[in-house]
């Protein structure tokens, strides 16, 4: 069998030890004798070391593999979960910032977010706060009342502060994108419901079940008249940490009775088809989740459950995948802090989140958060100072961070309604593959390595070799 062109120049790049991405084609009078018909394989790349960042390359065309290095193998026909989507988090903050930019700038940016096509990158989920998340200016929920009253009734119920900023830059974004998949979650229940009656920790109060409830109903259907669908909610955002502001705790057992007597019931009374998915915590407390879903009672109601990576590993997840395996698994939180590596931000997230996530049986990945100023503000007090957002928005300008171009190598290729496929996992090449609703196979893969590493990719019958550099990150799309 005859070696191409392309093959020897791989072989010498490898040997010269460039570090360099790239790919080339095939000579074209030279056919492969796997296949007659050869395809062109498009690649994404991003390498820190080069600046280079979610770049179109060169497209790679099938021919015979190359011996001595190591192969990814697809297998299209081993199928996993389907997929709901890859996004960021539209904090009170982000939802400021991109409103108040001027109207061309901000349906350009908009555009460039939330639709594929060209060169944009296609978010297509979302996670919101019910109520104040620590990215608001200010601790708010749409309830609030002087001390010592009460709404059981949720007569005063009201989206005001959502409507300032939030409400008005969903619609423009469903207008790019109406399919677009909205999470929502709550960072605390209205302060005269918890036992401490304080924006930070405290708990629900149980002669409020009933009353919390009709608060996560009133949200939904406040929400759906504005045009807004939302399409789950968490019970509580991070239970087991009361620390932040706002804040709430909500043990394990407290969350399944809430679900088993009020919240549960109450969603089915009223015909609401939003799911329900508990915990939004660590990936270090899988009991958590395990727990409420052991109680029969509660799990009809539980569409399944949500995670943060801020401990425990990322396989962890797969506990509770084994645990109650008719029930769904969503990433939906990491952070990036203000003045940390881009490098090495980029290798965690792609490594532990978009391929680590979805290879443990998570339907989203979601970064924390969309957009912030270049002084990360505003935030609650007490709330996070250093999370940066995806973009910085200063006036106009927009500068895109590592969050934008980890999301990107998934979310303009991986379509709602993709399914995560089987591959293999050579040493220091992480990777994770995808059958979108067209046909297409995506493949996402890392140099987790510390030297650029060529590698065979198959798919089927057909072959490309590609390199990455240490650190480098790559999407291929079939």
């Amino acid at each position: 069998m005859k070696t191409t062109i392309c093959h020897l120049l791989i072989v010498i790049l490898l040997l010269a030890s460039s570090g360099l991405s790239y790919g080339c084609k095939k000579k074209d009078n030279v056919t492969s004798p796997a296949s007659q018909e050869n395809i062109n394989v498009q690649f994404w790349l991003t390498d820190p070391a080069q600046k280079t960042y979610f770049t179109e390359q060169q497209s790679i065309a099938t021919a015979p593999a190359v011996g001595g290095i190591n192969t990814i193998t697809v297998i299209s026909d081993k199928v996993y979960q389907e997929m709901d989507g890859f996004g960021c988090a539209l904090t009170g903050g982000s939802a400021y910032h991109i409103y108040n930019m001027p109207a061309a700038e901000r349906k350009q940016l908009l555009t460039e977010l939330f639709d594929n096509k060209d060169k944009n990158i296609g978010i297509s989920y979302l996670r919101i706060s019910i109520g104040a998340s620590d990215l608001d200016a200010k601790v708010f929920s749409y309830d609030d009342l002087p001390a010592g009253e009460t709404d059981a009734n949720m007569n005063k119920f009201s989206l005001a502060e959502d409507e300032k900023y939030l409400i008005p830059l969903l619609k423009e974004i469903l207008a790019i994108n109406p399919a677009i998949k909205i999470l929502a979650s709550p960072w605390s229940a209205p302060l005269w419901m918890k036992t401490t009656g304080k924006s930070v920790g405290g708990s629900l109060k149980p002669e409020y079940y009933d009353a919390y409830s009709k608060y996560f109903i009133s949200y939904i259907m406040g929400m759906k008249n504005k045009g807004i669908n939302i399409d789950a909610i968490t019970v509580q955002n991070e239970p087991l940490h009361g620390g932040n502001n706002p804040s709430m705790v909500m043990p394990a057992t407290q969350q399944a009775e809430f679900i088993r007597t009020s919240l549960g019931p109450a969603f089915k009374s009223v015909g609401i088809n939003t799911k329900i998915i508990i915990y939004d915590h660590n990936a270090d407390r899988t009991d958590y989740p395990i727990s409420v879903l052991n109680d029969p009672d509660a799990k009809k109601y539980i569409d399944g459950s949500a995670f943060h990576l801020y401990g425990g590993s990322i396989s962890d997840l797969s506990l509770v995948h084994n645990a109650h395996p008719d029930k769904n698994l969503y990433f939906t939180e990491q952070w990036v802090g203000a003045g940390s590596s881009f490098a090495d931000n980029l290798k965690f997230h792609i490594n532990d989140l978009i391929i680590g996530a979805s290879r443990n049986w998570c339907k989203t990945v979601l970064e924390w958060n969309l957009a912030s100023n270049a002084s990360l503000t505003p935030h609650t007090a007490g709330g996070c100072d250093q999370c940066l957002g995806s973009i910085t928005i200063e006036g106009s300008q927009v500068t895109r961070n590592v969050g934008y171009y980890i999301m990107a190598h998934a979310s303009k290729f991986v379509r709602p309604g993709s399914k995560r496929i089987e591959s293999n996992m050579p040493a220091d090449l992480p990777n994770v593959a995808f059958l979108t609703p067209e046909g297409k196979v995506v493949v996402i893969v890392l140099n987790n390595g510390s030297s650029a590493k060529a590698f065979n990719m198959q798919v089927g019958d057909k072959t490309i070799t590609a390199s990455l550099a240490s650190g480098a990150a790559g999407t291929f799309v079939w």
